[in-house]
């Protein structure tokens, strides 16, 4: 379950690969652009600021974030992304740290670019940081207390030249790269609560609150042995993305 305030902590910071990626999106005077995993709806009224002319599209898998969208304004639908079919006016598709949750997103992708009319775009970010201190040691002490549950490995996510290669060979025009946030989180326990709102979702559905505290606990140390908070009670945070922009020929 997604509990859109928790995800809404740290907004501005992860509002911030959104810009950069809608920034490299061409399209001057859509038509229609969807906004594939909508969450909270935040950042699917940006994109209605940014074509204020558009049909906007939201949808989210999850009943919650549908909720949080509509009570944002945004007129969000509940839709699984394999449900999810282009209209033949979609001229921009935007898909935001959704894509790591889904394991044949790169069969996704490549069905829609097939499906988009011709000069439509198609816009991705994920999570380039599977392999970061903090997946590994929450992965390695999910295992230890709650072995059924599977939480996202290095394999989530390709590469960014993966994703050039997968539009290219779809006869795209494609920009992709990465960047990496040298974030500065503040309050304590800061890297886990980030991640609490995002990975760590999957064991907290798993775990009795009880449990859920004492695994809490017990990554709080283990993340402040590999993100040190510093003096004055912040913490460094380094975030990878990446992303790719692709125009359908």
């Amino acid at each position: 379950m997604w509990d859109p305030a928790k995800y809404l902590d740290y907004a501005d910071l992860r509002a911030r690969p959104f810009y950069d990626l809608i920034g490299r999106i061409g399209a001057q005077a859509p038509r229609r652009v969807s906004d594939l995993g909508c969450g909270p709806g935040n950042l699917t009224v940006e994109l209605g600021k940014r074509w204020p002319g558009a049909i906007l599209d939201a949808s989210d898998s999850s009943p919650d974030m549908v909720a949080a969208a509509r009570a944002a304004g945004v007129d969000a639908r509940l839709l699984d992304l394999h449900d999810w079919t282009p209209e033949p006016d979609t001229d921009v598709v935007v898909t935001n740290a959704v894509l790591q949750w889904v394991p044949d997103h790169r069969e996704l992708l490549k069905r829609w670019v097939a499906q988009l009319p011709s000069g439509a775009w198609l816009a991705m970010q994920v999570p380039g940081n599977f392999d970061a201190p903090s997946h590994v040691l929450a992965r390695r002490l999910a295992a230890e207390v709650a072995p059924d549950v599977d939480l996202r490995g290095e394999d989530a996510v390709g590469e960014p030249l993966e994703y050039a290669e997968l539009f290219a060979d779809a006869g795209c025009a494609v920009d992709a790269w990465e960047t990496t946030y040298a974030q500065r989180l503040a309050g304590e326990n800061a890297v886990l609560e980030w991640i609490s709102g995002t990975a760590l979702r999957p064991v907290k559905a798993a775990l009795s609150e009880p449990d859920w505290q004492s695994f809490r606990a017990e990554l709080a140390k283990r993340l402040d042995e590999a993100y040190p908070p510093r003096p004055d009670g912040t913490t460094w945070f380094p975030f990878r993305r990446i992303f790719a922009v692709a125009r359908v020929p």
